[in-house]
């Protein structure tokens, strides 16, 4: 075949729905956590709905923070912008591959760019 050979077509970088709705679950869930502990030092407000987590602010911004299996990635809308983080397996987290930045760092600083002062750190 020209350009070596293919597996019938199956991305291989691509986990399975039930490997990524595991990891997902977990790293949403650790971030509401964190979030959580967050709402007391920050002027903000997490919601989990439906899997999807909704970040409120006084200003009634919103983040939204959503798994989307069809394509193994966390969403994340917040800043009038789209954030896609994929799975690295070397990093063990979902990672935005443009930055680097692993899912608690990158909210952490978007709820502070948000805010306009370092006020959250995620752990």
């Amino acid at each position: 075949m020209p350009g070596g050979s293919k597996t019938s077509g199956y991305n291989l970088c691509m986990m399975d729905e039930g490997d990524f709705r595991k990891r997902a679950d977990a790293a949403l869930d650790s971030l509401k956590k964190s979030l959580m502990e967050a709402e007391e030092s920050a002027q903000l407000e997490v919601e989990d709905q439906s899997g999807a987590l909704h970040v409120s602010f006084e200003d009634r911004s919103k983040f939204v923070i959503s798994p989307n299996a069809a394509v193994r990635q966390i969403w994340i809308s917040a800043l009038a912008t789209s954030f896609k983080l994929d799975w690295s397996d070397a990093e063990q987290n979902f990672v935005l591959s443009k930055t680097g930045e692993k899912l608690k760092p990158l909210i952490a600083r978007l709820i502070n760019q948000q805010l306009g002062e370092e006020l959250v750190t995620l752990t």
